[in-house]
Order: structure tokens, then C-alpha cells, then sequence
């Protein structure tokens, strides 16, 4: 096997979204516009809940899925289809906007805290028209795989033998692994995927064509698409991270705020049906 070596590493950009809730922005900034076939990751980690109390109200979608994932906390959502459901703290909702869906998002604080992670991922132009749907998974149905000094939630994909809980239209993998210090974590990626890992606590190490790198908190590691493996390893004080791989999808992206198609005509028309009210019919 051939290791993948990390090329960037990008900070998020602090940002504000839905009715004034704030947040930081790490895939969908000037830095870094998209990584296909991830168009935003957004961090949302929040004491004051004058920062978050507004949340998301009524918007439209088309296009893409949004992944929603609390790590503490709740959001409560609800569509114009008549869905509605609340996420508690550890469940993960895996949203295909497909032809189009308008919903909300209000979040609410547990113990005092809000934090969790929202992120966009795009769908090829044959499955952008397809069938709204949810996938609501509760906490106790996202299977946890270990090995020493690791423990890896698998959302997506899979890991260790472990099958994740969300079902893709598009090969996505999404891990949420805990380290101890100093402890390492391996994985086989498919030739050419794109690879991002996300460190939410402490540090993680990887390897670069100059040597070894530290991706510290609340920054993301780009690893380079050539390779077949990954091998990282927390630092001193253990790490948490979000690691993210995917198969580039390869075709024009064309976005204006909550759509995403592949041209600006196919934007024009889902504004069109939007105000039309034909958008989730």
C-alpha cells in the first residue's frame, strides 16, 4: 500500500447563517471552495444561546444532501412534506434534498452547550432530481468500532470490518474517531477518493512530502488523492477527529445559496420553482 501524504491545511473562517447563527465555515470559504464531492463543512459550537436561538428557519434545498450530525445538543426540524422529528445529542440525519425540499433546523442547547456539524455533499446530475429523503438515525443505531487506542463512530462507509449506519446514493465514508495519546489510526482509501480529516479535539499528526505535520484544533487536513492508505496518530494529548473520503464526481457545479446544480439555467429553474411553490411537490 501506498500512504496518502497531507498537501493543506485550512483553518475555518467564522461566519453567520440561517436567521444569525454563528459558526465556523471550513469547506465553502474563499480558501476553500469545494472539495468534491464536499461543497460545506460548518461547525456550529456555541455556549451563548443568543449565538444559535434564532436557527434555521423555513428554507429550500435542491441538489445536494445535508448531513447533519450533533455531537451535544438537539435540532429540531421539520419540511414541507410533513416530516418532523428532533436529533438528540449523538444522532446523525442524512438528508437528500434531490428535486427539492423546504425545511427548518432549530437548535437547542443541552447541559448548556450546542455542538455539531452540518455538511453539504453533492449529488451527480443523474440522482439531483431524485425522491426527497430522510434518514433520522438515533445514537444507539451508529455502530462504534475499536482497536488500541482508537474508537471510531462509523456514520458512513466503513471501517474495521464495521458497516456505518447512513445509506449513500454516492460513495461517501464519514468517521468520527477518538484517539489516545499518541495512539495511531490506519485506514484503506480507494485510489483517487477524496480525503479530509477535521480535528475537533487536540492534535493529530500526518505526513507530508516535507515530513510530519501537526493538524491542530479546529483546523481540516486535505491529504493528497494519490494513495491507497491512511496513517495518522494523535498527538500528546489524544485526538478527535472527523475524517472524511469521497469519489470525486467530476461534473460542472453551478451554486446559488441553497442550490446546487450543474448549470445556471438549472439554477434559474429551481429559483423558478421555488417561488412558484412547485419546489417540494
Amino acid at each position: 500500500m501506498s500512504e496518502r501524504r497531507l498537501i493543506a491545511i485550512a483553518q475555518g473562517t467564522p461566519a453567520s447563517d440561517g436567521a444569525g447563527v454563528k459558526l465556523l465555515r471550513v469547506i465553502g470559504t474563499e480558501e476553500l471552495d469545494h472539495i468534491d464531492p464536499f461543497l460545506l463543512l460548518d461547525e456550529f459550537r456555541n455556549e451563548d444561546s443568543k449565538d444559535y436561538v434564532a436557527g434555521f428557519p423555513d428554507h429550500p434545498h435542491r441538489g445536494f444532501e445535508t448531513v447533519t450530525y450533533m455531537i451535544q445538543g438537539r435540532m429540531r426540524h421539520q419540511d414541507s412534506v410533513g416530516n418532523s422529528g428532533l436529533l438528540i445529542d449523538g444522532a446523525l440525519q442524512w438528508m437528500t434534498a434531490g428535486r427539492g425540499i423546504i425545511h427548518s433546523e432549530m437548535p437547542e442547547q443541552t447541559d448548556g452547550l450546542i455542538w455539531g456539524y452540518q455538511l453539504w455533499v453533492n449529488l451527480p446530475a443523474k440522482d439531483k432530481m431524485t425522491a426527497p429523503r430522510y434518514q433520522d438515525i438515533p445514537p444507539e443505531a451508529i455502530p462504534v468500532a475499536r482497536s488500541e487506542g482508537a474508537r471510531v463512530k462509523v456514520l458512513a462507509g466503513e471501517w474495521n470490518g464495521v458497516t456505518g449506519a447512513a445509506d449513500t446514493l454516492w460513495p461517501i465514508e464519514y468517521l468520527d474517531v477518538s484517539l489516545e495519546a499518541g495512539a495511531g489510526f490506519t485506514k484503506e482509501v480507494p485510489e483517487g477518493h477524496s480525503l479530509l480529516a477535521f480535528v475537533y479535539r487536540g492534535a493529530l499528526l500526518a505526513g507530508s512530502a516535507e515530513g510530519e505535520h501537526e493538524i491542530a484544533e479546529r483546523h481540516l487536513g486535505v491529504f493528497a488523492r494519490e494513495g491507497d492508505s491512511l496513517s495518522v496518530k494523535a498527538g500528546a494529548e489524544g485526538a478527535g477527529f472527523l475524517l472524511l473520503s469521497g469519489q470525486p464526481i467530476g461534473e460542472p457545479v453551478a451554486r446559488m445559496g441553497p442550490f446546487v446544480m450543474n448549470s445556471r439555467e438549472e439554477l434559474m429553474r429551481a429559483v423558478e420553482d421555488y417561488q412558484a411553490g412547485r419546489l417540494a411537490t
